[in-house]
């Protein structure tokens, strides 16, 4: 339902967490401790985890975590029913990062359903658009480029640290107007908040960024520029400017989305090209003609995220009756895995049909920066590819994964001739 930004409350709807907590109107049979995020198996291969749901999991079950009890839900149909339904999976209060109840904000426009979702979107609409990231263009292909001059004599990167999380995160910095030199500090605060899976580092965390960000808008107030926290601070749509609790609601969503969730992207696609040299040789020959295409299906194999909603009514879906403030989570990696969507669904095919892939959500609150992230993958891939046309995992390397929300690879080492 419709809520008042300008003067948030926190949500009524309880959190339910173990097993001692599951609602009466949840069946028996449906309730599962799948261990995704956090588990062993999970852990082990996260993406190889989440297509053998559809196999080892019924299309809608009822997950109980200690990060919190909810519906998961991995179909590809039922993923874009909902996501497009907003008046009954409702985004307020879906996100799961701690606030203090007594300064309590939404974040914006991810918790803001419609009708009054569209006036925020407006507000960044032209930074963050096909036509207005494609302004970005040449600045990416110099930072790659220049990442890549500082590491290709060696030999060998850690490509997460050289060129995947320093590439995305300056873009994006740059965007917003933020410190390059604050960098690696933004980062550790939000690897805490999204893959601590302990509320006490996480609301740690959320201190942090709250009392940088709060000192930063005031900053730009007193002296705007052209990056995006100056844009909302000093944004009046329809002739009314912003409350404090809206600009640091939405500058605050902003600043989490996006520091985490390109740069996981590119570490699972670049660990997956090292392990499939003929890949990598397909996308070289086939980058003129088909870069869309390529980009797409590697979105479709290493989505990195899932989308949290609440029930704003009892609702009944394959004959699951889930009741109105249950929480729901769509698998969207597992949705882009449905076999009957995508056929072989773990094979990394540039000729798939085009279907809709879920990497970056659909609907009203799909991903602002889904065009952005695609266009930075396409150049990096172009980049790279260009100058390091053969490279494979260092021998002995371990992969680990961290628990959390976002699904990436702590370390990827390469090397090459």
């Amino acid at each position: 339902m419709p809520i008042d930004a300008a003067n948030p409350v926190p949500p009524t709807f309880p959190r339910h967490v173990g097993m001692d907590q599951v609602p009466a109107h949840v069946p028996k049979d449906l309730i599962r401790q799948s261990g995704l995020t956090f588990g062993p198996e999970f852990l082990a291969n996260p993406h190889d985890f989440m297509a053998a749901m559809h196999e080892k999991q019924p299309p809608i079950y009822y997950d109980v975590s200690p990060m919190g009890n909810m519906w998961h839900l991995i179909k590809h149909e039922d993923a874009l029913f909902g996501l497009r339904h907003p008046e009954i999976f409702s985004n307020e209060g879906a996100t799961p990062f701690p606030r203090d109840p007594n300064d309590y904000f939404y974040f914006i426009p991810i918790e803001i359903d419609p009708p009054h979702h569209r006036k925020y979107r407006n507000i960044v609409d032209p930074v963050f658009s096909p036509k207005g990231v494609l302004k970005l263009e040449g600045l990416i292909r110099k930072r790659a480029n220049d990442l890549i001059d500082s590491f290709i004599d060696k030999g060998a990167c850690e490509f997460t640290e050289e060129f995947g999380r320093p590439l995305p995160v300056s873009v994006f910095l740059d965007i917003m107007g933020l410190p390059q030199d604050m960098r690696d500090t933004f980062v550790s605060w939000a690897m805490e908040l999204l893959h601590s899976n302990d509320r006490e580092r996480m609301g740690a965390a959320m201190m942090s960024i709250t009392e940088y960000l709060k000192d930063a808008i005031a900053e730009k107030k007193a002296n705007p520029d052209d990056g995006v926290v100056s844009l909302i601070a000093h944004a009046a749509p329809d002739g009314v400017p912003l409350s404090d609790k809206e600009i640091f609601g939405f500058v605050c969503f902003l600043f989490i989305g996006g520091l985490d969730t390109v740069f996981a992207t590119l570490n699972n696609i670049w660990l997956y090209l090292a392990r499939n040299p003929a890949k990598v040789q397909e996308i070289a020959e086939r980058m003129d003609n088909d870069i869309d295409r390529i980009v797409e299906e590697l979105l479709r194999r290493w989505s990195v995220t899932f989308s949290g909603r609440v029930l704003d009514q009892d609702y009944e879906m394959r004959g699951v009756q889930m009741k109105k403030g249950d929480r729901v989570t769509f698998i969207l990696p597992a949705c882009n895995f449905d076999p009957d969507v995508f056929p072989n669904p773990l094979e990394v095919d540039f000729d798939r049909p085009r279907k809709t892939i879920l990497a970056f959500t659909v609907g009203v609150h799909s991903c602002m920066g889904g065009h952005l992230a695609r266009l930075e993958v396409k150049i990096a891939l172009q980049e790279w590819l260009k100058r390091i046309p053969e490279f494979k995992l260092k021998e002995g390397a371990h992969i680990e994964y961290r628990p959390g929300g976002v699904i990436g690879p702590e370390e990827v080492t390469l090397t090459w001739k």
